[in-house]
């Protein structure tokens, strides 16, 4: 994927109306403004109990305008799934079915579900908005936690062991389509999924959406900090088209001309990090190292 998109390109159409009950600076509205955007007025979006379903209020009353339910934590997945069997059985495979949900919602309870979705090939899209931990019910320690990080269930030591690597779990489900994108380039994230729109089958996405209130750090900062989790390659972009990988956006700019940043610029600005130890700094450093240069091999660098 090459090249980018004029803002004037971008349909005018808002999905999101002005106004929300999310936290300030949360990376998750970024994001999800292009991708209604992208994918248009004819999407069901299917949410369990987390930071999105904040952000579509509570009943009667949403700035969300398109049609969504709310499913149960570990069930999203299934959820669409329904829909979109349903949407088929009415001849209206014309509508696309979005799920998205945290990462406690997709790394840790409902990975079977998705697991299911996945292997099934269901015609979905899945969204998981990684802000690494549970944080609408008080930043409690997730599976896509990073090691060194503090949160409300691990407040004296921090978090030991390394963030699970989900994409390769997704990938052993043989999908037509994946891709890591970053609330920090939302023209990225238009682009991969107006792709993934006309894809038939499972689509996953990982994205990261940095979160102020549980990384501990001033809400204007929120692109700040995602632009260095792509920067210092914690947090690369790339897709994952029919087993091929390709480098994007800034991600494709390193790989071609260098100037990746070491990962102890992005620690030093959050809160959550206030108690990780050398070690674990020159540990995780090592781990994505060695990630992207795995990445970097498999792109063709």
């Amino acid at each position: 994927m090459s090249g980018q998109t004029a803002i004037l390109d971008y349909p005018e159409q808002e999905f999101i109306l002005p106004g929300n009950r999310l936290c300030a600076g949360c990376g998750v509205t970024i994001a999800y403004r292009f991708i209604l955007k992208a994918l248009g007025k004819k999407t069901i979006i299917c949410v369990p109990a987390c930071c999105l379903t904040i952000l579509h209020g509570i009943y009667p009353k949403t700035p969300i305008m398109a049609t969504t339910v709310n499913n149960t934590f570990a069930g999203t997945a299934s959820a669409a799934s329904g829909f979109a069997a349903g949407l088929k059985a009415t001849g209206r495979e014309d509508w696309h079915v979005l799920a998205m949900a945290g990462d406690g919602g997709t790394f840790d309870m409902g990975l079977q579900s998705l697991s299911g979705a996945a292997e099934r090939g269901e015609n979905i899209i899945y969204v998981c908005y990684d802000n690494e931990a549970y944080m609408n019910t008080g930043s409690q320690r997730s599976s896509a936690t990073p090691p060194g990080a503090l949160t409300s269930t691990t407040p004296v030591t921090p978090k030991q062991q390394l963030k699970k690597d989900f994409m390769k779990i997704m990938e052993a489900h043989w999908l037509p389509y994946m891709a890591g994108v970053s609330s920090a380039y939302p023209g990225d994230v238009y682009k991969k999924f107006v792709k993934a729109r006309d894809i038939g089958g499972t689509r996953f996405f990982h994205l990261a959406a940095p979160c102020p209130t549980g990384w501990w750090y001033p809400t204007k900062d929120t692109v700040k900090i995602g632009r260095m989790m792509v920067e210092s390659c914690i947090f690369p972009l790339y897709e994952i088209e029919e087993g091929r990988l390709s480098l994007t956006g800034k991600s494709l700019s390193i790989a071609r001309s260098g100037g990746k940043k070491p990962v102890d610029e992005y620690i030093a600005l959050q809160g959550r990090f206030k108690k990780i130890t050398p070690e674990q700094v020159a540990q995780f450093q090592k781990q994505v190292d060695k990630q992207w240069q795995a990445l970097l091999a498999r792109a063709g660098f």
